[in-house]
């Protein structure tokens, strides 16, 4: 199963799967041109969203279209450093597809 890690550093913002740098996945959708951010409900948490979800998911238009209620849900509220799950990211899917 995938982590999902978002650090704010010295050198700026940090956001990995698995260790590697996440995907900003503009080709799908562009919210921004100022990369991912978090902690508030915007452009930049919405891209972060966006990737979280195209990448976890593999299904793209499903990203597309869940990307703004899964920023409100999570994004906006991560701390300053955080980590995120698949089973997170599942579990928290499963909420706002059954509302």
């Amino acid at each position: 199963m995938k982590t999902y890690a978002g650090s704010r550093t010295i050198d700026g913002i940090k956001v990995t799967v698995d260790g590697q740098a996440l995907d900003e996945r503009y080709d799908l959708k562009r919210f921004t041109t100022s990369g991912f951010e978090w902690t508030y409900e915007g452009y930049e948490p919405a891209q972060l969203a966006l990737a979280l979800l195209a990448d976890h998911l593999g299904d793209d238009q499903r990203a597309v279209a869940l990307c703004d209620s899964f920023m409100r849900r999570v994004v906006s509220d991560l701390d300053n450093d955080w980590t995120l799950t698949g089973a997170d990211i599942d579990k928290v899917l499963g909420e706002l597809e059954s509302v």
